[in-house]
C-alpha cells in the first residue's frame, strides 16, 4: 500500500488497513520505541489502542495533517515517540514495586475470612504488572467510578475496561500458580 493509501484507509477506519498497519507493519517500530521509552514493561495492544485513538480524535486531524513530506512511517515514528514520552509521564511507575495505593482502607475480601488479605496481597505481588493491581484496587477492592480513575490515569473509560480485563486474566493466572504452588 502506499503512503496515501494507508492514510485514507486509517482515515476511513477501514479495519483491514488499521489492522494490517499497526499490527502487522509497525509492530517493530512500536515495540522498539516501547522499550526505548518504557523501562519496565507496557501492553502494546493498550499503547497502540491509545495511540490510534489519538490519532482518530477530532475527525482524524493528526492523520490529515500529514503532508507525505516523508514516509508515513518516519513521520508515525516521531509522532508515537512524543505520545509515548508524554504516556509516560502520566502513567504509574512501572519501576516502583510501591503502588499509589497506600494501604489505608484496606478491604478484605471475605469478613469471615481474614486471611484473604494476605492472600490477596500474595497475589497482587506476584502480578508482573503493578498497573493492573493498582486497576483492580481502585475499581474492584475501592469501588472508584470508572471514569474518575480513567481521568486519574489519562487514559479512556474505554481503554479502563480493557485494562481491568487484562488485569483480571493476569489475576487469574496468579491465583492458578498460587493454587499449584501452596495448594490452596
Amino acid at each position: 500500500m502506499t503512503d496515501k493509501e494507508i492514510i485514507q484507509g486509517l482515515i476511513n477506519r477501514d479495519n483491514r488497513v488499521t489492522e494490517e498497519f499497526f499490527f502487522v507493519q509497525c509492530r517493530p517500530l512500536f515495540i522498539r520505541i516501547m522499550q526505548n521509552v518504557f523501562d519496565y514493561n507496557v501492553e502494546y495492544d493498550e499503547m497502540v489502542n491509545e495511540l490510534y485513538v489519538y490519532l482518530m480524535e477530532d475527525d482524524a486531524n493528526k492523520l490529515r495533517q500529514f503532508q507525505y513530506r516523508s514516509s508515513v512511517y518516519q513521520w508515525l515514528k516521531i509522532l508515537a515517540i512524543r505520545f509515548f514520552i508524554k504516556k509516560r509521564a502520566k502513567m504509574i511507575d512501572g519501576r516502583n514495586q510501591e503502588t499509589p495505593y497506600d494501604g489505608c482502607n484496606q478491604i478484605v475480601a471475605t469478613e469471615s475470612d481474614p486471611s484473604a488479605d494476605g492472600d490477596l496481597e500474595r497475589l497482587f505481588e506476584a502480578m508482573p504488572n503493578k498497573r493492573f493491581v493498582h486497576v483492580i484496587r481502585r475499581l474492584i477492592l475501592e469501588d472508584l467510578e470508572p471514569d474518575m480513575l480513567a481521568e486519574e490515569m489519562g487514559i479512556t473509560t474505554a481503554n479502563l475496561y480493557n485494562i481491568k480485563r487484562r488485569a483480571m486474566v493476569q489475576l487469574t493466572r496468579a491465583a492458578l500458580n498460587d493454587i499449584r504452588k501452596y495448594g490452596r
